[in-house]
């Protein structure tokens, strides 16, 4: 690898597990990881936010800020107990009792993830802890997924972006060999009892319909109960996402031109 990925062009390719090693050395520190922000949203119902910093995928349909294109240049760091007590202090003045970590991937940073959810499973001010993922850590180290799910508040969103190897490489910048890791770990969820669902990018201006096909009887080989109940995302023109698009080659304006549509 030459140089850090940072968005990526049609035909890029890199070994993720090297992109989360080198994006740790930046966000990570000591324990402690980059935040830009603390706040809550209405998603999930309302639940209390802390922003994090840095992601081993490029997806070009990403929706977070640039933090995860530079992360050398966005948010400081925080403690697990800082991040705690930010996360209380928000669901508190927002009168909500879910709470996350967003905006990068929550399983960078292994330490501050484990200490915080720790911390957070004292705090009766939050009953509930979703941690949304991409699956790609928890797909080489189950050991990793056993350190999480020992959790009682923590429900676990694992998101897919393709149904296909080639439509994973050419979505997420991520390497090809690398597309059936998100998949371990939801046998692992699986295998653990850990409370969880699959979400995927279906939107049908992304991935065609026989991809979404395959992705499906993937989670019926899985588990039906998953495929029955699989979250189906949509792209939505963010800031970050339109800058993204371009620079993959999309044109962002006739992209979102097209009507969207949802999967019967």
């Amino acid at each position: 690898m030459k140089a850090y990925p940072r968005m990526i062009r049609r035909g890029d390719s890199f070994n993720p597990l090297e992109v989360a090693k080198w994006t740790e050395e930046i966000v990570c520190r000591d324990g402690s990881r980059k935040y830009t922000a603390f706040y809550a949203t209405g998603v999930y119902g309302g639940i209390a936010t802390g922003y994090v910093v840095g992601c081993c995928f490029r997806c070009f349909f990403c929706w977070t800020d640039f933090s995860r294109d530079f992360p050398e240049f966005y948010g400081r760091y925080y403690t697990a107990e800082e991040a705690c007590k930010n996360i209380v202090d928000v669901a508190k003045k927002w009168k909500v009792n879910k709470a996350r970590i967003s905006g990068g991937e929550p399983t960078l940073c292994k330490k501050h993830l484990i200490d915080l959810l720790r911390l957070i499973e004292e705090r009766d001010e939050i009953k509930l802890f979703i941690l949304e993922t991409n699956g790609l850590l928890f797909g080489v180290d189950e050991g990793y997924v056993k350190d999480v799910v020992k959790f009682e508040k923590v429900y676990v969103r694992v998101s897919l972006k393709a149904g296909e190897p080639e439509a994973f490489e050419a979505r997420t910048g991520a390497s090809k060999e690398f597309f059936e890791l998100p998949f371990k770990a939801i046998k692992s969820l699986l295998d653990l009892n850990a409370r969880f669902h699959v979400a995927a990018m279906t939107d049908p201006r992304i991935m065609p319909s026989e991809e979404r096909r395959k992705l499906i009887e993937r989670l019926r080989e899985i588990d039906d109960f998953l495929a029955v109940n699989l979250e189906e995302e949509v792209c939505d023109p963010y800031e970050g996402t339109l800058v993204r698009m371009q620079f993959y080659g999309l044109d962002p304006l006739k992209f979102f031109e097209r009507r969207r549509g949802y999967w019967s």
